[in-house]
């Protein structure tokens, strides 16, 4: 017995002894995970997993670092653990979850995943876009085979990513530099820190030589994602929060990364600033700049962001200061990430995101920038591009269709490598509206017709005039609304609206023209040639509306075909309010309609004008008359008198 008691002493010291040990190892993990180590993390957890231990904290975080470093098949691995555990877990862990089954091919029980993800965070942005279109693999389909994609041939064993053109060179960025005894590794990733290196372009985009870039930009940080303004004398860039031998830190004693400008003088770079949007508090990283270089594109987790991290952008002033961040809204960002931005010749925003559906990790994205900067629906760019791993940082020449991507998917040299491509085909969907403009009455083709394009809220977009057979033709966008509008002298001006295909190919819009049977003299209302009852305003307001502007445009156009042509205009009111009060409203709308010709270009001496309120009533609708909209209606007119021919 005596034995027996000290035998099962042992045992209990052992195990009282393992059970310490391990717990010593899970905190010094739990520590390298708070401060993002977490190779370093991975290592203690996978020490402790081994022995047999389990839970759904560590299980969680191991998971969690292998998904924050792109390694996500590992990352499948644990949260399979996880989920054998318990699946009563935050909706992220079934989106990531989700993300790295599609890494290993798994896609059917990824997308049973995001069926549960969605009935969990049916509110989420990501959640939405995934119950909108269940069919997203198809439609990347459709978007794929467009590419012809061949390693950059500037790869080492360590990572490189991310490109920009500079003079005739590429820049990149490496964590090749391993030369020096006491070269560090990123904690977070295991990878050396990062430098800028160059490489010449030759034909067809084949790089040469290797160099390293500035010494004076490049430090003992890492650096990435530089971008150069046309006249290569300004560059922005990102870098860990590091300036003038200084380190920043966050609350948490963590040095995140910040946009850095550098200004190029007598052939060096120097003046490394930070941006005044910059905080140790939060990250700005990744600049781009549109095309006209008046506005900075960059990804933060800022106040304000909807996800792990968003694209903002920023107004770059005349005076090379800063505007307030924007953020670019939900049809961009989602809860996830959304990153490495960058804007073509053709105002096109490419991105790389993990929060739209896509083929697993990181997927590249493009957006088109519509003329009010609202964003047009995102697309996938389809395989070749994109893969099941990472695939991001995308740059394309719009002239040649050639660019670079990086992605860290399988066959590759590093980390993650750079890869070379030919786009085939573009992505976007193009039609061709075109038609034939000819006299209503004779159908005879009506040649030398000024035809402008507007879009559905009437921006003008492109003219062009009707050649001898009256052919004319623009180039569209798919799906899209417009407003087509034909003048030509000694014919009525006539507008159509036209819904343009959802497909590839062409639209045919016809228009004919009718004679102007309208001859006027003075004294006569040029309104009534043109059917003008009245100029439109909003209630109890003298501001030219949309459709009062589409009016004034058919005078305008008269206006300047007879340049002697002289005008009184003439506002009128229903008996409804007070005669002081409809005489003043009525004679501010007279005096907007004026200013508004004059904007546009008719002089001033060509135009009188005053308000008459209730004054000259066209029937019997006077105060306290019982009258209908339709009687009170003809009373609120405009007049154009010609007073001068």
């Amino acid at each position: 017995m005596k034995n027996y008691t000290l035998l099962l002493i042992m045992i209990v010291n052992v195990f009282s002894f393992n059970s310490y040990a391990q717990k010593a190892k899970l905190d010094a993990a739990d520590r390298k995970y708070a401060s993002y180590a977490y190779i370093d993390a991975i290592k203690n957890y996978e020490r402790v997993a081994k022995k047999g231990y389990k839970s759904v904290d560590m299980f969680q975080k191991l998971g969690n670092s292998y998904y924050f470093n792109s390694e996500l098949d590992k990352a499948a691995k644990w949260y399979g653990e996880l989920f054998t555990m318990t699946s009563d877990l935050e909706p992220e862990y079934y989106y990531r979850y989700a993300q790295s089954l599609k890494s290993i091919g798994e896609n059917d029980k990824a997308n049973e995943l995001m069926e549960k993800f969605y009935q969990k965070a049916g509110n989420e942005n990501r959640a939405k876009l995934y119950e909108k279109d269940k069919n997203y693999l198809a439609k990347i389909k459709e978007n794929s085979g467009r590419y012809k994609v061949e390693d950059a041939g500037i790869n080492s064993k360590y990572s490189d990513y991310g490109t920009s053109f500079y003079k005739n060179q590429l820049v990149f960025t490496s964590a090749r530099d391993t030369g020096s005894l006491f070269h560090r590794k990123h904690k977070w990733t295991g990878q050396y820190f990062t430098n800028f290196y160059t490489a010449d372009l030759g034909d067809e985009m084949k790089t040469g030589k290797i160099a390293k870039f500035s010494k004076i930009i490049n430090s003992k940080f890492n650096e990435s994602t530089p971008v150069f303004t046309k006249d290569g004398n300004t560059m922005y860039f990102t870098r860990n929060n590091f300036l003038d031998g200084k380190k920043g830190k966050n609350g948490n004693k963590v040095t995140l990364v910040k946009i850095y400008k550098a200004t190029l003088e007598n052939g060096e770079w120097g003046k490394v600033t930070e941006l005044p949007f910059d905080s140790d508090q939060y990250t700005t990283a990744h600049p781009v700049l549109s095309p006209d270089e008046k506005t900075m594109y960059f990804a933060s987790d800022m106040p304000g962001t909807m996800g792990q991290s968003d694209l903002f952008k920023v107004k770059i002033n005349d005076d090379g200061s800063f505007g307030k961040p924007e953020n670019l809204g939900n049809t961009i960002n989602t809860e996830g990430k959304e990153t490495f931005p960058f804007i073509s010749d053709e105002n096109e925003l490419y991105f790389a995101s993990d929060g739209h559906p896509g083929l697993g990790g990181l997927d590249v994205f493009v957006s088109k920038i519509n003329p009010d900067t609202t964003f047009d629906e995102v697309q996938n760019v389809g395989d070749g591009v994109n893969s099941p791993k990472d695939d991001f940082a995308y740059f394309i020449d719009s002239k040649s269709r050639k660019g670079f991507f990086t992605s860290n998917r399988d066959g590759g040299q590093g980390y993650d490598d750079i890869y070379k491509f030919i786009e085939t085909r573009k992505l976007k969907c193009e039609q061709e509206l075109y038609g034939n403009v000819t006299d209503l009455a004779s159908s005879q083709a009506l040649p030398d017709t000024k035809i402008i394009l507007f879009d559905n809220v009437f921006n003008m977009i492109n003219t062009t005039t009707s050649d001898q057979k009256g052919y004319y033709t623009f180039a569209v966008d798919c799906g899209k609304t417009y407003n087509v509008r034909a003048s030509k002298d000694n014919y009525t001006t006539k507008e159509q609206k036209v819904s343009i295909k959802k497909e590839n190919g062409k639209t045919n819009l016809d228009i004919a023209l009718e004679k102007a049977v309208c001859k006027v003299v003075v004294g006569d209302d040029l309104g009534k040639c043109f059917g003008i009852k009245m100029i439109y305003f909003d209630f109890d307001k003298s501001d030219i509306r949309m459709e009062a502007a589409l009016d004034l445009e058919k005078i305008l156009d008269v206006m300047n075909q007879y340049p002697l042509m002289k005008l009184d205009i003439r506002s009128h009111t229903d008996s409804r309010g007070t005669s002081k009060y409809n005489e003043a409203l009525s004679d501010r709308r007279a005096k907007s309609t004026i200013n508004w010709l004059i904007k546009n270009g008719v002089k001033s001496n060509r135009l009188v004008g005053k308000g008459y309120g209730e004054t000259l009533l066209v029937n019997k609708c006077s105060d306290g008359v019982e009258c209908t909209e339709e009687e009170h209606q003809l009373n609120r007119r405009s007049e154009f008198i010609i007073t001068a021919l």
